[in-house]
């Protein structure tokens, strides 16, 4: 009997204190106090990613970069607040131009991290059971019902204790320390660039004049002058039918020669009659 009155009287109690049945791991309504505080645990790794490339179309918020292994990649509505450095002045993407060369530097850190968090909770024990819960009244007046960790100690008037050792009355302090590895992963994006080079000047429209080197004299021959070469035979020119005409006349005036004295002679050895 006096058993399940006392049953009546813890279950009485926690309804009209509105208490709240939760574990040490958890925020209880405001009265449990956490902190937490994060350490660095091991070696913080860098690693530095390089990408270059030409950008071959601008468009609006769009432009296409031809990478340094030959593949285009698009990329479609860049934000007005990436920029990219070059000669010391931010470009954004309606200020670069085709030809021009970027890169970009994605420098990655690792930082192993150990995350504290230690929860204190202080109140008046109501009821216990050990080892699995307690009752406390909290500092506003209210009845919340804990559960107990395993290995939990609580603090008594500067001494330690679990809870076999709590009873009804106590003012008592209890702390939860939870320790939590995790990686934090940073990543911080460089973006450089150079313009490409102007165009070439056209030429001018203007005559070239070349210095042409005058020849050089000839040398004066200082010595005698060689003999010129005997003349070789000339060339047959004319025709032989005028000295053959020729040679007829000289032999018809020759016959008529002879004739003449003939005619001569025998007058004269002829007597006259």
């Amino acid at each position: 009997m006096e058993s399940t009155r006392f049953s009546r009287a813890i279950l009485r109690g926690l309804l009209a204190g509105g208490a709240l049945c939760i574990a040490f791991s958890l925020t209880a309504s405001g009265q449990v106090q956490t902190t937490t505080k994060t350490t660095t645990d091991g070696a913080v790794t860098k690693s530095v990613k390089v990408e270059r490339g030409t950008v071959v179309y601008v468009s609006g918020n769009s432009c296409v970069i031809k990478a340094d292994d030959g593949t285009l990649r698009h990329f479609d509505n860049v934000p007005d607040s990436v920029t990219v450095t070059v000669d010391g002045k931010q470009l954004n993407i309606h200020q670069i131009q085709p030809g021009m060369t970027v890169e970009r530097q994605t420098i990655t850190t690792t930082t192993p991290k150990v995350v504290t968090t230690i929860k204190t909770v202080t109140g008046k024990v109501w009821f216990i059971n050990p080892p699995n819960s307690v009752i406390l009244t909290m500092e506003n007046g209210k009845n919340q019902e804990f559960k107990i960790p395993n290995g939990q100690k609580f603090t008594v008037n500067g001494q330690e204790t679990d809870a076999f050792g709590l009873r009804k009355g106590m003012v008592v302090n209890a702390q939860q320390v939870i320790e939590q590895p995790e990686t934090v992963v940073a990543q911080q994006v460089k973006r450089t660039g150079i313009m490409p080079p102007p165009p070439p000047a056209p030429a001018p429209n203007v005559a070239i004049l070349v210095l042409v080197p005058a020849p050089a004299p000839a040398p004066v021959e200082t010595a005698a002058a060689a003999p010129e070469p005997a003349p070789t035979q000339l060339p047959k020119t004319a025709s032989e039918l005028p000295l053959i005409g020729l040679v007829g006349i000289l032999f018809c005036g020759l016959s008529l020669a002879i004739m003449a004295i003939r005619a001569t002679n025998s007058r004269i050895a002829s007597p006259r009659g």
